[in-house]
């Protein structure tokens, strides 16, 4: 079945044309709990991980194995972010274990997957992990759809455009923020979802500010009105990956695009 994100309850651009020249696309990935097979676009399925490669540890608790976030496949997306030259599969695992000063430690892996022969199984996830680290078992129903920034609009906008959110809130009850600018949930490029200051990152390598490649939050709504539901969500209860990151927040990858390997880092964001 195919997710679809219903319209904006208004017109974004109509109503703030400040911000058309800063939208952008994301892909949400809505996905629902499933069982996904190895060689399947997932959250929290098992990866297409070769079996003569050694599975990811936690470089923090040795031993402990990392757990599988999202995996994609290249032909199961839109052409929205550029793969790697010659890899077409996303891995992204993390750590779910509390770590000192951080919440979880991610791994971002691309690979080619019809180089992938024999295919490891997936370890089970630490039976220590926190409630909420680990997403559930899901198929993923990409869908395209627009944003507009929230928390990455400058100083300077946001105070002008401040009033008229007010405004526009009080008179139709849609929050700007909430339901009308960034889509929450799992998702690929677009604005990360910050649910406080955003916290862009710099590659330590170039200096440049670096890409925003994926974002997993807790939930697929931002407060009242399923907003952001799916159309065919709207009137039974549906399972999710299961996230709850802190207090409903969020972890935002990004990546450099011009440095050699593509480093990458991280924000969390609770």
């Amino acid at each position: 079945m195919t997710r679809r994100t219903p319209p904006r309850p208004l017109n974004v651009e109509e109503l703030f044309p400040e911000v058309v020249p800063l939208r952008r696309e994301a892909v949400r990935l809505h996905p629902r709990a499933g069982r996904p097979a190895p060689g399947d676009s997932s959250v929290g399925g098992p990866l297409l991980w070769p079996a003569e490669e050694p599975w990811r540890e936690c470089p923090r608790h040795p031993g402990s194995p990392m757990v599988a976030v999202v995996q994609l496949h290249r032909a199961d997306l839109p052409d929205l972010v550029p793969f790697p030259e010659g890899r077409d599969l996303l891995q992204l695992l993390w750590c779910p274990l509390r770590h000192e000063g951080q919440w979880v430690v991610p791994l971002l892996h691309w690979r080619t997957a019809g180089e992938v022969g024999e295919v490891r199984p997936t370890p089970e996830a630490p039976a220590d992990a926190p409630y909420g680290y680990v997403p559930r078992p899901c198929v993923v129903h990409p869908e395209l759809v627009a944003e507009y920034p929230s928390w990455d609009l400058s100083d300077e906008l946001w105070d002008a455009l401040e009033p008229r959110f007010a405004q526009v809130d009080q008179e139709t009850g849609w929050d700007y923020q909430y339901h009308l600018s960034t889509a929450p949930g799992i998702k690929l490029g677009g604005y990360p979802g910050w649910s406080q200051d955003a916290q862009w990152p710099d590659c330590p390598g170039c200096g440049t500010a670096m890409d925003h490649l994926l974002t997993v939050e807790s939930t697929e709504e931002h407060g009242p009105g399923q907003a952001w539901t799916p159309v065919e969500d709207r009137d039974h209860r549906w399972e999710g990956a299961g996230l709850s990151l802190g207090d409903l927040g969020g972890v935002y990858v990004f990546e450099c695009r011009t440095c050699p390997g593509r480093p990458f880092t991280h924000r969390y964001d609770s």
